[in-house]
């Protein structure tokens, strides 16, 4: 596995990852290519939200938010209950529930549309979720429009949206994500392990779209100004996204942390869903120390919407700052 090099040098050095769709909000892009509306029949439309880095239009889609009991057998399951609740009742949080939203995450370039991750898909969206294609067009944006799709790791929430009704759902794209975890996936030998169901969905939904598929490693740029960055833990071959343009910088995440508090003031607690536990804690204090040295933005999947913000530490771990009007002045 390549190690871990979160410099600015290192990170640099390689460049050289509910709505109805009214002609009103649909932009001239979109009637270009001549799409059809979408059959929508939700009446609020999910949360959308824009901002800038430099020269790129970064656009945020809340695919949908699940709540859930038991916040420790999620997160600081090598803790006690009791540990758990205590810091979630000192951060103003319930100590029996929590909430995890889902965040694709769409960087349009000028001459690219990058879409990051593809969210939860249609078998979501009967408890609400699946509404990643819906946030596109509050924003303008056909799935005929997405130029590249660039896949993180492949866990389910991650990749459900690929495939919609059996076709690709973004079908000019092409496909970037690591070499390391498509292997993984679509490796034989997931079957009759705990990682069956989640190779099957891999097969169906990823391998499809293989032959139109560009495999990263530590280093390798989706395009100039974004570049990958190894950040094993949560699974084999996760990646997270430097994002470069202009001289602003963000830096998508991803999975490495998956609750503003839980995950990131005790970075070091475990949580079920990372593969390596131990690797994941690891990669999220190199991941968080890189961010709140460099003073700069992320962009986390699991964060609150519109899931942006930036860490400040603190003696046992980071303190999440949410963002506000930086972007915008």
């Amino acid at each position: 596995m390549t190690s871990l090099k979160f410099g600015r040098r290192a990170l640099l050095g390689t460049a050289g990852l509910g709505i109805i769709a009214s002609p009103a909000i649909i932009s001239g892009r979109a009637f270009a290519q001549e799409s059809k509306p979408l059959a929508i029949d939700r009446v609020t439309p999910p949360d959308i939200h824009k901002f800038k880095v430099g020269g790129f239009q970064v656009l945020v889609v809340k695919d949908g938010a699940r709540p859930s009991a038991n916040p420790q057998e999620t997160f600081g399951t090598n803790q006690s209950a009791e540990a758990v609740g205590t810091l979630l009742n000192e951060n103003f949080l319930p100590t029996d529930q929590f909430v995890n939203s889902f965040s694709p995450t769409l960087v349009d370039t000028g001459s690219e549309v990058i879409l990051f991750d593809t969210g939860l898909g249609k078998g979501a969206r009967a408890q609400g979720g699946g509404r990643l294609i819906e946030g596109l067009a509050a924003a303008g944006y056909m799935p005929e429009d997405i130029s590249i799709v660039v896949i993180t790791h492949m866990h389910g929430d991650h990749i459900g949206g690929i495939m919609e009704d059996g076709k690709p759902a973004f079908p000019k794209a092409r496909y970037v994500t690591g070499e390391t975890e498509y292997n993984f996936w679509t490796d034989v030998g997931r079957a009759g392990t705990p990682a069956e169901g989640n190779h099957k969905a891999v097969l169906a939904n990823v391998k499809p779209h293989v032959e139109k598929m560009t495999f990263l490693k530590d280093g390798g740029d989706v395009i100039s100004g974004i570049t990958a960055m190894t950040a094993p833990g949560h699974t084999p071959g996760h990646l997270i996204f430097n994002i470069e343009s202009e001289g602003k910088r963000l830096v998508l995440t991803a999975d490495t942390a998956n609750h503003y508090i839980l995950s990131l003031q005790r970075p070091e607690w475990e949580v079920r869903f990372d593969m390596d536990k131990a690797q994941a804690a690891a990669t999220r204090k190199k991941v968080y120390d890189m961010i709140a040295t460099d003073k700069v933005a992320f962009l986390g999947y699991h964060m609150p919407f519109p899931a942006v913000g930036f860490v400040e530490r603190q003696e046992t771990g980071y303190r999440f700052v949410p963002k506000s009007y930086q972007f915008d002045i």
